[in-house]
Protein backbone atom coordinates (compact mmCIF):
# COMPACT_ATOMS: atom_id res chain seq x y z
CA UNK A 1 0.00 0.00 0.00
CA UNK A 2 0.82 3.66 -0.40
CA UNK A 3 1.59 5.11 2.67
CA UNK A 4 2.73 8.93 3.66
CA UNK A 5 4.31 10.04 6.69
CA UNK A 6 4.66 14.01 7.63
CA UNK A 7 6.92 14.93 9.62
CA UNK A 8 6.34 19.03 11.39
CA UNK A 9 9.39 20.44 13.30
CA UNK A 10 7.66 22.47 16.20
CA UNK A 11 10.72 25.22 16.37
CA UNK A 12 14.24 25.45 14.63
CA UNK A 13 13.85 25.65 11.50
CA UNK A 14 10.58 25.16 11.18
CA UNK A 15 10.87 22.83 8.37
CA UNK A 16 8.10 20.12 7.33
CA UNK A 17 9.32 17.43 5.42
CA UNK A 18 7.13 15.09 3.59
CA UNK A 19 8.58 11.39 3.10
CA UNK A 20 6.55 8.86 1.20
CA UNK A 21 7.12 5.43 2.09
CA UNK A 22 5.83 2.29 -0.36
CA UNK A 23 5.02 -0.61 1.10
CA UNK A 24 3.57 -4.17 0.02
CA UNK A 25 1.53 -4.84 3.06
CA UNK A 26 -0.01 -2.68 5.78
CA UNK A 27 1.62 -2.66 9.59
CA UNK A 28 0.25 -3.25 12.52
CA UNK A 29 -0.22 -0.08 14.83
CA UNK A 30 2.46 -1.14 17.37
CA UNK A 31 5.16 -2.14 14.34
CA UNK A 32 7.23 0.32 12.97
CA UNK A 33 7.46 0.77 9.31
CA UNK A 34 10.71 -0.32 8.64
CA UNK A 35 11.21 2.09 5.59
CA UNK A 36 10.18 5.22 8.22
CA UNK A 37 12.62 3.61 10.39
CA UNK A 38 15.37 3.49 7.72
CA UNK A 39 14.09 6.77 6.50
CA UNK A 40 14.88 8.34 10.41
CA UNK A 41 18.28 6.67 10.66
CA UNK A 42 19.91 7.89 7.41
CA UNK A 43 18.56 11.26 8.77
CA UNK A 44 19.90 11.13 11.74
CA UNK A 45 23.60 10.23 9.99
CA UNK A 46 22.59 12.92 7.58
CA UNK A 47 22.51 15.59 10.82
CA UNK A 48 25.55 14.04 12.50
CA UNK A 49 27.76 14.14 9.27
CA UNK A 50 26.76 18.22 8.72
CA UNK A 51 27.65 18.32 12.62
CA UNK A 52 31.19 17.35 12.14
CA UNK A 53 31.36 19.60 8.80
CA UNK A 54 30.16 22.68 10.46
CA UNK A 55 33.16 21.85 13.51
CA UNK A 56 35.68 21.31 11.06
CA UNK A 57 34.47 25.26 10.15
CA UNK A 58 36.76 25.80 13.31
CA UNK A 59 40.08 25.30 11.21
CA UNK A 60 39.19 27.46 8.60
CA UNK A 61 38.08 30.23 11.22
CA UNK A 62 41.04 29.75 13.19
CA UNK A 63 43.63 30.01 10.13
CA UNK A 64 41.55 32.80 8.26
CA UNK A 65 41.64 34.76 11.73
CA UNK A 66 45.52 33.98 12.14
CA UNK A 67 46.70 34.55 8.69
CA UNK A 68 44.74 38.31 8.62
CA UNK A 69 46.94 39.28 12.13
CA UNK A 70 50.37 39.94 13.36
CA UNK A 71 52.72 36.68 13.61
CA UNK A 72 53.72 38.03 16.90
CA UNK A 73 49.87 37.12 18.15
CA UNK A 74 49.44 33.55 16.11
CA UNK A 75 49.55 31.95 18.48
CA UNK A 76 47.25 33.60 20.48
CA UNK A 77 44.68 34.15 17.88
CA UNK A 78 44.96 30.31 16.97
CA UNK A 79 44.62 29.33 20.43
CA UNK A 80 40.94 31.84 20.94
CA UNK A 81 39.87 29.82 17.86
CA UNK A 82 40.75 26.64 19.30
CA UNK A 83 39.73 26.92 23.04
CA UNK A 84 36.24 28.72 22.32
CA UNK A 85 34.92 25.27 20.79
CA UNK A 86 35.65 23.75 24.41
CA UNK A 87 34.56 26.43 26.35
CA UNK A 88 31.51 27.05 24.28
CA UNK A 89 30.75 23.73 24.11
CA UNK A 90 30.80 23.44 28.40
CA UNK A 91 28.20 26.51 28.08
CA UNK A 92 25.61 25.25 26.20
CA UNK A 93 25.74 21.30 27.17
CA UNK A 94 24.94 22.62 30.63
CA UNK A 95 22.71 25.63 30.54
CA UNK A 96 22.50 26.80 26.97
CA UNK A 97 20.74 24.05 24.72
CA UNK A 98 17.74 22.93 27.03
CA UNK A 99 17.58 26.93 27.48
CA UNK A 100 17.06 27.14 23.46
CA UNK A 101 15.88 24.22 22.64
CA UNK A 102 13.91 22.44 25.05
CA UNK A 103 10.58 22.10 23.61
CA UNK A 104 12.14 21.31 20.32
CA UNK A 105 10.70 18.16 18.32
CA UNK A 106 11.51 16.64 14.79
CA UNK A 107 10.54 13.32 14.07
CA UNK A 108 12.11 12.99 10.75
CA UNK A 109 15.36 12.18 12.63
CA UNK A 110 13.66 10.48 15.54
CA UNK A 111 13.72 13.35 17.98
CA UNK A 112 9.81 12.52 18.75
CA UNK A 113 9.29 14.22 22.40
CA UNK A 114 11.06 17.56 23.77
CA UNK A 115 13.01 17.39 26.40
CA UNK A 116 10.89 20.33 28.56
CA UNK A 117 6.99 19.85 29.31
CA UNK A 118 6.55 22.91 30.30
CA UNK A 119 7.42 25.90 27.68
CA UNK A 120 11.00 27.62 27.67
CA UNK A 121 11.85 31.25 27.88
CA UNK A 122 10.54 33.17 25.13
CA UNK A 123 8.31 30.54 23.78
CA UNK A 124 5.29 32.63 24.51
CA UNK A 125 4.40 31.94 28.53
CA UNK A 126 8.15 33.47 29.79
CA UNK A 127 8.90 31.08 31.61
CA UNK A 128 12.46 31.91 33.52
CA UNK A 129 13.01 28.45 34.88
CA UNK A 130 13.55 25.22 32.92
CA UNK A 131 13.98 21.67 33.22
CA UNK A 132 15.38 19.35 30.62
CA UNK A 133 18.63 17.89 31.11
CA UNK A 134 17.65 14.70 29.03
CA UNK A 135 20.89 14.75 27.02
CA UNK A 136 22.85 14.32 29.76
CA UNK A 137 21.05 11.28 31.04
CA UNK A 138 21.42 7.22 30.70
CA UNK A 139 18.19 7.50 28.61
CA UNK A 140 19.49 10.10 26.05
CA UNK A 141 18.27 8.98 22.71
CA UNK A 142 20.33 8.99 20.12
CA UNK A 143 18.01 11.29 18.19
CA UNK A 144 18.66 14.12 20.66
CA UNK A 145 22.13 13.64 21.27
CA UNK A 146 22.64 14.07 17.68
CA UNK A 147 21.01 17.30 17.26
CA UNK A 148 23.12 18.84 19.91
CA UNK A 149 25.94 17.94 18.17
CA UNK A 150 24.30 19.56 15.24
CA UNK A 151 23.12 22.82 17.21
CA UNK A 152 26.99 23.00 19.59
CA UNK A 153 28.64 23.44 16.25
CA UNK A 154 26.25 26.15 15.22
CA UNK A 155 26.75 27.75 18.46
CA UNK A 156 30.48 27.79 18.31
CA UNK A 157 30.37 29.67 15.40
CA UNK A 158 28.56 32.53 17.22
CA UNK A 159 30.85 32.16 19.99
CA UNK A 160 34.50 32.44 17.66
CA UNK A 161 33.17 35.29 15.33
CA UNK A 162 34.46 37.94 18.18
CA UNK A 163 37.79 36.67 18.20
CA UNK A 164 38.31 38.03 14.65
CA UNK A 165 36.87 41.66 15.87
CA UNK A 166 38.96 41.62 19.10
CA UNK A 167 41.94 40.11 17.78
CA UNK A 168 45.39 41.01 18.83
CA UNK A 169 44.39 42.92 22.26
CA UNK A 170 42.11 40.70 24.11
CA UNK A 171 43.23 39.15 27.60
CA UNK A 172 42.75 35.88 27.69
CA UNK A 173 40.86 35.49 31.17
CA UNK A 174 38.45 37.79 29.70
CA UNK A 175 38.05 35.69 26.60
CA UNK A 176 37.81 32.59 28.56
CA UNK A 177 34.47 34.12 30.29
CA UNK A 178 32.60 35.47 26.72
CA UNK A 179 33.26 31.32 25.70
CA UNK A 180 30.99 30.04 28.64
CA UNK A 181 28.70 32.96 28.20
CA UNK A 182 28.27 32.90 24.71
CA UNK A 183 27.39 29.11 24.96
CA UNK A 184 25.15 29.62 28.01
CA UNK A 185 23.30 32.33 27.73
CA UNK A 186 23.84 34.65 24.73
CA UNK A 187 23.67 32.59 21.88
CA UNK A 188 20.83 30.51 23.29
CA UNK A 189 18.82 33.62 23.94
CA UNK A 190 17.87 34.36 20.07
CA UNK A 191 17.91 30.73 19.34
CA UNK A 192 15.19 30.57 21.72
CA UNK A 193 13.02 32.99 20.01
CA UNK A 194 13.09 32.00 16.83
CA UNK A 195 14.36 27.49 16.02
CA UNK A 196 13.36 26.76 19.59
CA UNK A 197 9.67 28.16 18.77
CA UNK A 198 9.75 31.03 20.25
CA UNK A 199 7.75 34.34 19.75
CA UNK A 200 10.08 35.35 16.81
CA UNK A 201 9.21 32.53 15.03
CA UNK A 202 5.64 32.54 16.23
CA UNK A 203 4.93 36.61 14.76
CA UNK A 204 3.37 35.02 11.56
CA UNK A 205 0.19 34.30 14.72
CA UNK A 206 0.93 36.76 16.68
CA UNK A 207 1.19 39.31 13.95
CA UNK A 208 0.30 37.76 11.23
CA UNK A 209 4.20 38.54 9.29
CA UNK A 210 4.07 35.73 6.96
CA UNK A 211 5.75 32.63 8.15
CA UNK A 212 7.02 34.18 10.87
CA UNK A 213 10.75 34.89 11.27
CA UNK A 214 12.13 31.97 8.81
CA UNK A 215 16.29 31.64 8.72
CA UNK A 216 16.85 28.14 7.17
CA UNK A 217 20.63 27.92 8.34
CA UNK A 218 21.50 31.05 10.07
CA UNK A 219 22.36 34.15 8.82
CA UNK A 220 20.58 35.94 11.20
CA UNK A 221 20.69 33.44 14.08
CA UNK A 222 24.17 32.32 13.79
CA UNK A 223 26.10 35.38 11.70
CA UNK A 224 24.46 38.69 12.77
CA UNK A 225 23.85 37.19 16.17
CA UNK A 226 27.61 36.95 15.97
CA UNK A 227 28.95 40.28 14.52
CA UNK A 228 26.90 41.96 16.63
CA UNK A 229 29.11 40.89 19.71
CA UNK A 230 31.93 41.94 17.60
CA UNK A 231 30.97 44.88 17.27
CA UNK A 232 30.33 45.35 20.83
CA UNK A 233 33.66 43.99 21.95
CA UNK A 234 35.36 46.03 19.17
CA UNK A 235 33.86 49.31 20.87
CA UNK A 236 34.60 48.37 24.37
CA UNK A 237 38.42 47.55 23.53
CA UNK A 238 39.37 50.30 20.90
CA UNK A 239 41.62 50.13 18.05
CA UNK A 240 45.34 48.94 18.35
CA UNK A 241 48.46 50.63 18.91
CA UNK A 242 49.46 51.72 16.04
CA UNK A 243 46.19 51.63 14.45
CA UNK A 244 45.40 55.04 14.45
CA UNK A 245 48.31 57.90 14.17
CA UNK A 246 48.78 61.11 15.95
CA UNK A 247 47.53 63.00 13.24
CA UNK A 248 44.10 60.49 13.63
CA UNK A 249 44.64 58.87 10.21
CA UNK A 250 43.48 55.25 10.41
CA UNK A 251 46.41 52.74 9.31
CA UNK A 252 46.29 49.26 8.13
CA UNK A 253 48.31 46.72 9.78
CA UNK A 254 48.82 43.84 7.60
CA UNK A 255 48.17 40.49 8.36
CA UNK A 256 51.78 38.18 8.40
CA UNK A 257 50.01 35.11 6.10
CA UNK A 258 47.46 35.49 3.18
CA UNK A 259 48.14 32.25 2.07
CA UNK A 260 46.64 30.60 5.59
CA UNK A 261 43.58 32.77 5.42
CA UNK A 262 43.08 31.44 2.07
CA UNK A 263 43.12 28.28 2.80
CA UNK A 264 40.99 28.92 5.95
CA UNK A 265 38.16 30.45 3.64
CA UNK A 266 38.63 27.49 1.55
CA UNK A 267 37.32 25.18 4.54
CA UNK A 268 34.98 27.16 5.90
CA UNK A 269 33.36 26.81 2.14
CA UNK A 270 34.07 22.94 2.37
CA UNK A 271 31.67 23.21 6.00
CA UNK A 272 29.70 25.64 4.68
CA UNK A 273 27.63 22.72 2.80
CA UNK A 274 27.22 20.93 5.80
CA UNK A 275 26.04 24.61 7.68
CA UNK A 276 23.63 24.80 4.75
CA UNK A 277 22.15 21.53 2.90
CA UNK A 278 22.31 19.11 6.20
CA UNK A 279 19.98 21.96 7.93
CA UNK A 280 17.00 20.07 6.19
CA UNK A 281 17.69 17.78 8.91
CA UNK A 282 16.36 14.94 6.58
CA UNK A 283 18.20 13.54 3.94
CA UNK A 284 14.74 12.38 2.55
CA UNK A 285 14.18 15.90 2.26
CA UNK A 286 16.14 16.14 -1.49
CA UNK A 287 15.57 20.39 -1.46
CA UNK A 288 19.15 19.94 0.45
CA UNK A 289 20.32 19.58 -2.91
CA UNK A 290 19.09 22.98 -3.55
CA UNK A 291 20.67 24.47 -0.52
CA UNK A 292 24.27 23.43 -1.28
CA UNK A 293 23.90 24.43 -4.93
CA UNK A 294 22.56 27.70 -3.81
CA UNK A 295 25.51 28.14 -1.00
CA UNK A 296 28.57 27.27 -3.57
CA UNK A 297 26.71 29.56 -6.44
CA UNK A 298 26.25 32.81 -3.97
CA UNK A 299 29.73 32.05 -2.78
CA UNK A 300 31.70 31.67 -6.32
CA UNK A 301 30.02 34.96 -7.13
CA UNK A 302 30.40 36.45 -3.89
CA UNK A 303 34.73 36.03 -4.80
CA UNK A 304 35.10 36.78 -8.35
CA UNK A 305 32.59 40.45 -7.59
CA UNK A 306 35.12 41.12 -5.10
CA UNK A 307 38.16 40.68 -7.26
CA UNK A 308 36.59 42.67 -10.14
CA UNK A 309 35.28 45.15 -7.21
CA UNK A 310 38.23 45.86 -5.66
CA UNK A 311 40.41 45.96 -8.88
CA UNK A 312 38.46 48.59 -9.92
CA UNK A 313 38.26 50.61 -7.27
CA UNK A 314 41.92 50.39 -6.33
CA UNK A 315 43.55 49.11 -9.46
CA UNK A 316 44.26 45.58 -7.49
CA UNK A 317 42.40 42.33 -6.63
CA UNK A 318 43.19 42.10 -2.84
CA UNK A 319 43.60 38.84 -1.90
CA UNK A 320 41.97 39.65 1.50
CA UNK A 321 39.10 41.37 0.34
CA UNK A 322 38.32 38.39 -2.53
CA UNK A 323 38.28 35.97 0.83
CA UNK A 324 35.41 38.55 2.43
CA UNK A 325 33.65 38.82 -0.68
CA UNK A 326 33.24 34.69 -1.12
CA UNK A 327 32.52 35.04 2.83
CA UNK A 328 29.80 37.67 2.20
CA UNK A 329 28.25 34.98 0.11
CA UNK A 330 28.46 32.29 2.30
CA UNK A 331 27.13 34.10 5.13
CA UNK A 332 24.16 36.21 3.27
CA UNK A 333 23.07 32.98 1.67
CA UNK A 334 22.68 30.89 4.77
CA UNK A 335 19.33 32.36 5.58
CA UNK A 336 17.47 31.87 1.94
CA UNK A 337 18.94 28.93 0.45
CA UNK A 338 16.32 26.54 0.36
CA UNK A 339 13.89 29.15 -0.32
CA UNK A 340 15.15 30.31 -3.11
CA UNK A 341 16.20 29.89 -7.08
CA UNK A 342 19.87 30.01 -8.40
CA UNK A 343 19.39 33.54 -9.89
CA UNK A 344 18.72 34.73 -6.73
CA UNK A 345 21.65 33.08 -5.15
CA UNK A 346 23.88 34.39 -7.74
CA UNK A 347 22.15 37.69 -7.00
CA UNK A 348 22.52 37.16 -3.48
CA UNK A 349 26.19 36.64 -3.60
CA UNK A 350 27.14 39.53 -5.51
CA UNK A 351 25.11 42.23 -3.77
CA UNK A 352 26.60 40.76 -0.56
CA UNK A 353 30.16 41.18 -1.97
CA UNK A 354 30.01 44.78 -2.80
CA UNK A 355 28.11 45.65 0.82
CA UNK A 356 30.07 43.41 3.08
CA UNK A 357 33.09 45.41 1.30
CA UNK A 358 31.76 48.81 1.64
CA UNK A 359 30.89 47.68 4.88
CA UNK A 360 34.62 46.55 6.08
CA UNK A 361 35.97 50.37 4.76
CA UNK A 362 33.57 52.22 6.40
CA UNK A 363 33.58 50.82 9.96
CA UNK A 364 37.63 51.18 9.28
CA UNK A 365 37.22 54.09 8.26
CA UNK A 366 35.61 55.22 11.47
CA UNK A 367 37.93 54.00 13.67
CA UNK A 368 36.76 51.03 14.93
CA UNK A 369 39.25 48.42 14.57
CA UNK A 370 38.24 44.69 12.91
CA UNK A 371 41.81 43.10 12.15
CA UNK A 372 39.57 40.64 10.01
CA UNK A 373 36.39 42.25 8.84
CA UNK A 374 34.37 40.26 11.17
CA UNK A 375 32.00 42.97 11.46
CA UNK A 376 31.28 43.78 7.91
CA UNK A 377 31.53 39.87 6.80
CA UNK A 378 28.97 38.34 9.80
CA UNK A 379 27.04 41.31 10.89
CA UNK A 380 25.96 43.01 8.14
CA UNK A 381 26.47 39.94 5.90
CA UNK A 382 24.12 38.08 8.23
CA UNK A 383 21.64 41.10 8.61
CA UNK A 384 21.27 41.05 4.51
CA UNK A 385 20.86 37.36 4.38
CA UNK A 386 18.17 37.50 7.00
CA UNK A 387 16.32 40.14 4.49
CA UNK A 388 17.28 38.23 1.66
CA UNK A 389 14.10 35.91 2.91
CA UNK A 390 11.68 38.33 2.41
CA UNK A 391 12.47 39.50 -0.82
CA UNK A 392 13.61 36.74 -2.86
CA UNK A 393 11.78 33.55 -1.00
CA UNK A 394 9.58 31.96 -3.95
CA UNK A 395 6.98 30.20 -1.96
CA UNK A 396 8.65 26.80 -3.61
CA UNK A 397 9.53 25.65 -0.17
CA UNK A 398 8.66 25.38 3.38
CA UNK A 399 4.99 24.74 3.87
CA UNK A 400 3.84 25.00 7.48
CA UNK A 401 7.34 26.61 8.30
CA UNK A 402 6.97 27.81 12.34
CA UNK A 403 3.62 25.88 12.37
CA UNK A 404 2.04 28.71 10.26
CA UNK A 405 -0.58 27.65 7.54
CA UNK A 406 1.83 28.81 5.16
CA UNK A 407 1.97 27.00 1.32
CA UNK A 408 5.37 28.17 1.33
CA UNK A 409 7.64 30.70 2.19
CA UNK A 410 7.41 33.80 0.08
CA UNK A 411 9.24 36.95 -0.22
CA UNK A 412 7.69 40.43 -1.43
CA UNK A 413 9.20 39.82 -5.22
CA UNK A 414 6.54 36.79 -4.79
CA UNK A 415 3.93 39.04 -3.23
CA UNK A 416 3.83 38.62 0.66
CA UNK A 417 5.40 41.73 2.42
CA UNK A 418 4.19 40.22 5.40
CA UNK A 419 7.27 37.73 5.35
CA UNK A 420 9.88 40.82 5.21
CA UNK A 421 8.12 42.53 7.90
CA UNK A 422 9.24 39.22 9.80
CA UNK A 423 12.71 39.16 8.73
CA UNK A 424 12.95 43.26 9.50
CA UNK A 425 11.51 42.34 13.09
CA UNK A 426 14.21 39.33 13.37
CA UNK A 427 17.06 41.89 12.54
CA UNK A 428 15.69 44.52 14.74
CA UNK A 429 15.71 42.67 17.49
CA UNK A 430 19.15 41.55 17.34
CA UNK A 431 20.56 45.14 17.10
CA UNK A 432 19.15 46.58 19.81
CA UNK A 433 18.24 43.53 22.42
CA UNK A 434 20.67 40.75 21.30
CA UNK A 435 23.83 43.77 20.51
CA UNK A 436 22.68 45.56 23.92
CA UNK A 437 22.96 42.44 25.80
CA UNK A 438 26.90 42.37 24.32
CA UNK A 439 27.54 45.24 24.92
CA UNK A 440 26.34 45.31 28.27
CA UNK A 441 28.44 41.91 29.01
CA UNK A 442 31.52 43.37 27.59
CA UNK A 443 31.22 46.59 29.69
CA UNK A 444 30.85 45.20 32.68
CA UNK A 445 33.45 42.78 32.38
CA UNK A 446 35.72 45.45 31.50
CA UNK A 447 34.36 47.56 34.43
CA UNK A 448 34.74 45.08 36.74
CA UNK A 449 37.92 43.42 35.82
CA UNK A 450 40.98 44.29 37.28
CA UNK A 451 42.59 46.17 34.22
CA UNK A 452 40.09 45.65 32.12
CA UNK A 453 39.56 43.22 29.19
CA UNK A 454 42.50 44.69 26.95
CA UNK A 455 45.68 43.86 26.99
CA UNK A 456 48.45 46.32 28.65
CA UNK A 457 50.23 48.77 26.45
CA UNK A 458 53.72 46.60 26.98
CA UNK A 459 51.94 43.22 25.89
CA UNK A 460 50.45 44.77 22.89
CA UNK A 461 53.84 45.89 21.21
CA UNK A 462 55.75 42.64 22.52
CA UNK A 463 52.97 40.47 20.96
CA UNK A 464 50.31 38.20 22.97
CA UNK A 465 52.03 35.13 22.27
CA UNK A 466 54.88 35.19 24.84
CA UNK A 467 53.40 37.61 26.95
CA UNK A 468 50.27 35.59 27.57
CA UNK A 469 50.63 31.67 26.10
CA UNK A 470 54.36 31.77 26.88
CA UNK A 471 55.12 30.52 23.49
CA UNK A 472 55.85 31.75 20.42
CA UNK A 473 54.69 30.75 16.96
CA UNK A 474 57.20 31.51 14.98
CA UNK A 475 61.25 31.07 16.29
CA UNK A 476 62.89 33.60 14.41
Amino acid sequence: MRKALKYTAGGAFGATVAFIALGGAAYAQDEPDPVAVLGQQTSLMWVVIGAALVIFMQAGFALVETGLTQKKNAAHVMSTNFAIFGLGFVGFLFIGFPLAFGGFTYSAFGLDAPMNAEPLLGSGSWIFLWSGWDHLGDGASAALLGFFLYMVAFMDTVATIPTGSMAERWKWKSFVIWGLFCGAIYYPLFAAWTWGGGWLAKSWDSMSLGAGYADFAGSGVVHAVGGAAALAGALILGPRYGKISPDGKVRAIPGHNIPMAQLGCFILLFGWFGFNAASTFAVTDVQFATAATNTGIAAAIGAVVAMYYMTFRTGKPDPTMMINGMLAGLVAITAPCAFVGPWAAAVIGALASVIVIEAALFIDRKGIDDPVGAIAVHGIGGTFGALCVGIFANGKYGAGWNGSPSEGVEGILYGDAGQFGAQLLGVVVIWTVIFGIAYGFFFLQNKFTKGGIRSSLQDEIEGLDMREMGVAAYID
